[in-house]
């Protein structure tokens, strides 16, 4: 009988944007199980909102994540405008939904490169960032940045499409199609993408229910959700569109999935241009005055699944609560079925496959037994420098140990 092994992945890894710290114990070359260590990344996010500004906290919100940076503030204004009972124009929730799409074909087609770059096909990775740049091309156009668009505003957006530029977005849409369609062929007749992902990291259709994924990872093991159809926000139960919905939870559906979500974002888009066609250019934003007390929610569907944010108020200008909830914190546990079973060389491409997003997800605080927080923010940031300065210290110490030794 072969003897367990730990293969440690992280918590600093070539194949991991942001720290996270995976530990396969392992017999042979098979993954029996799996431990997750989290609290590697904490930015003190919901804290800092409660010192923000409500619309300063807009801002600060798009910085929760670069990849789907509209996702947070969107669930963010959407919260307030629940607390405040309010609805923004149509033309404002039509231009919401486009930079949503637009930013859902940039979140999936960035994360179908890293998978490509995972198993080895880097020709795929090249493909999709190519394909990619120019719906970053589109949000310079829109909104002036490649990244963090600052579009969202309680009460609408801070930004009109012109529509001089509707073609612009028409023409890169309709040029998108063809190479998404490409992708979907290569997905389906390459034999080294289906050996590599076909039956591998499977989730159940069961395990994702009890696990409460979510996204792309929900809907590629046949669960049938999306707040864009069970709770619409914005305009989409306005439109004619469709929940992409696969059965066989491994991989290989998940990469399919996010690329048939690409193709069903474009049509949301060419769709919302028409409607914008039809409304007069004039107001995008109501305007808000005061923040009566209150709470309220908000509930998106970002490009990994449902992004929920809880504000409430206490009739000051500032929110004194703000919850976050993203959804790589529901969809990073499935890594404990999904990779178990499998080789050493399928996880660290099943890891990725639910698109984690790590610094969306952590939280942190220090207790004392009696569950009594101990610790300020000032003197976690002190242990942080002591921390820092001792490693230091340390490093030094070694490499002159080291460079003494070969001296010798």
């Amino acid at each position: 009988m072969s003897k367990k092994k730990i293969i440690p992945i992280g918590p600093y890894h070539p194949l991991q944007e942001e720290p996270e710290f995976f530990k396969l114990i392992v017999e042979g070359e098979k993954v029996v199980e799996l431990e997750i260590e989290i609290g590697y990344n904490h930015r003190g996010i919901e804290k800092l909102a409660e010192n923000k500004h409500w619309d300063q906290v807009t801002f600060v919100v798009e910085r929760i994540c670069g990849i789907c940076s509209t996702s947070h503030p969107f669930a963010y204004v959407l919260a307030v405008e629940d607390l405040l009972g309010m609805q923004p124009p149509q033309r404002a929730s039509y231009i919401r939904m486009i930079i949503d799409e637009l930013q859902r074909i940039h979140s999936h087609l960035l994360w179908l490169g890293l998978a490509g770059h995972f198993i080895g096909y880097n020709t795929i990775w090249m493909w999709a960032w190519k394909a990619r740049e120019p719906i970053l091309d589109l949000f310079e156009l829109i909104s002036g940045n490649r990244q963090h668009y600052a579009m969202m505003k309680i009460g609408g957006v801070r930004k009109d499409i012109d529509p001089q530029n509707y073609q612009a977005i028409r023409k890169t849409i309709k040029e998108l199609y063809p190479t998404l369609k490409m992708f979907e062929k290569v997905v389906k007749d390459d034999p080294v993408i289906m050996k590599r992902t076909k039956g591998v990291g499977v989730l159940t259709k069961e395990y994702a229910i009890s696990f409460g994924a979510l996204g792309p990872t929900a809907r590629a093991s046949g669960v049938n959700i999306d707040v864009r159809k069970d709770d619409p926000y914005a305009l989409y139960d306005k439109i004619d569109w469709s929940v992409v919905v696969l059965t066989d939870g491994d991989i290989y559906a998940k990469i399919l999935l996010r690329i048939l979500e690409c193709l069903e974002s474009s049509s949301i888009i060419l769709k919302c241009l028409e409607s914008l066609d039809r409304i007069p250019k004039g107001e995008i934003e109501t305007e808000v005055f005061d923040i009566p007390a209150g709470e309220g929610i908000g509930r998106v569907e970002a490009p990994r699944g449902e992004c929920f944010h809880y504000v409430r108020s206490d009739g000051t200008n500032r929110p004194v609560r703000h919850k976050i909830r993203a959804p790589s914190f529901m969809n990073v546990a499935t890594n404990l079925v999904t990779v178990c079973g499998y080789t050493i060389s399928d996880a660290a491409i099943t890891l990725a496959a639910v698109d984690p997003c790590y610094c969306c997800t952590e939280r942190g605080a220090v207790f004392s037994k009696s569950g009594k927080k101990i610790l300020t923010g000032e003197e976690l940031i002190k242990l942080s420098i002591e921390k820092t300065e001792k490693l230091k210290r340390l490093y030094q110490k070694q490499n002159k140990f080291n460079f003494q030794n070969k001296n010798i």
